[in-house]
């Protein structure tokens, strides 16, 4: 039964390049495999939705010039409402620049600008987009808008008994106040550090740290871990899924194939541990090849790889 995703946050015209060096080895790098494509967290876990055959509808914001063009026309073609994304005037659609090296482990330099600009017009689409999706419904959403806006969509949510999946990030504009309000929590170990102000190293300290998002009020905590697997905080205990080991062609987009397939299998009604294999299978599908949409892999893969995950769940002693 189709059922409605609200993505919420980034989007992104993105302009990748791989290197044969790793970043910062020299001052000029030179690059080859120029891809424009689309990107932001908001726009990938969208992307997914309509992968995943949900009403999918995005929520953010793009400039008014060509790059809105690049970071939308792949989102229209897979079905995506867009309806709710609205121009900011005088502001160029944000842009994502991403170097790859032979390790897959890709740097961003992220310039924000239409993802910050929000208007009244804007807040209004976001706040309809909200009241008026058809039931049921879940919220994703980020923080690399205005925490303003951050906190109207959870509000709107919580009012509406909706179920909220936060990506934290950036970590510096999370309120902790609304904590509650929000069903699960999905930071980077990076960025449950910088949030909870704990060192997340290892397996054990991703436990303590994914306890810690419960203690902010949240009902599951989970901490992606760099190798695509995940430590999981939830009402049944504490879990570490792991990954199939792969090594990363391209780690662009992984974080948000893990939220957004999160989201859509909470959004199913699945228990959160299921809901965290299904996260990580997709996370490990998706550096299997590069670019981040286009990386994306449907319901049938990631069902099939999360069955393979299951066999490595291990218990954390709480």
């Amino acid at each position: 039964m189709p059922r409605t995703l609200i993505s919420l946050g980034s989007i992104n015209a993105d302009f990748q390049v791989r290197l044969n060096q790793a970043p910062g080895s020299q001052e000029t790098l030179l690059a080859h495999g120029l891809h424009r494509l689309s990107g932001g967290k908001a726009a990938n876990t969208a992307y997914l939705g309509a992968l995943f055959g949900h009403r999918s509808v995005l929520v953010g914001r793009v400039g008014a010039d060509d790059l809105a063009d690049q970071a939308l026309e792949p989102l229209r073609k897979v079905g995506v409402c867009l309806e709710a994304v609205t121009h900011a005037p005088g502001a160029s659609t944000a842009v994502s620049m991403i170097a790859v090296p032979a390790t897959g482990k890709k740097q961003i330099i992220l310039a924000n600008e239409a993802n910050d600009r929000w208007d009244a017009m804007a807040r209004e689409r976001l706040s309809h987009a909200v009241s008026a999706a058809a039931l049921p419904a879940l919220l994703v959403l980020d923080y690399e808008i205005p925490a303003e806006v951050v906190r109207l969509a959870i509000e709107a949510a919580y009012q509406r008994g909706l179920p909220v999946v936060l990506d934290p990030s950036f970590p510096e504009r999370v309120e902790r106040g609304l904590m509650s309000k929000v069903r699960a929590l999905t930071p980077n170990a990076e960025e449950a550090a910088a949030l909870l102000g704990l060192v997340v190293d290892t397996e054990q300290e991703a436990g303590k740290a994914a306890k810690a998002l419960r203690e902010l009020g949240a009902a599951i905590g989970v901490v992606k871990l760099p190798d695509g697997g995940c430590v999981l905080a939830c009402d049944d205990g504490v879990f570490r899924v792991p990954s199939n080991g792969q090594p990363a062609v391209d780690a662009t987009g992984a974080g948000d194939a893990f939220t957004g397939t999160f989201a859509i299998a909470l959004l199913e009604g699945l228990a959160p541990l299921e809901a965290a294999l299904w996260g990580s299978a997709a996370a490990n599908l998706a550096v299997t090849t590069f670019g981040s949409q286009p990386a994306y892999q449907g319901r049938e893969p990631v069902k099939a790889l999360a069955e393979q995950l299951r066999h490595g769940v291990t218990r954390l002693h709480e």
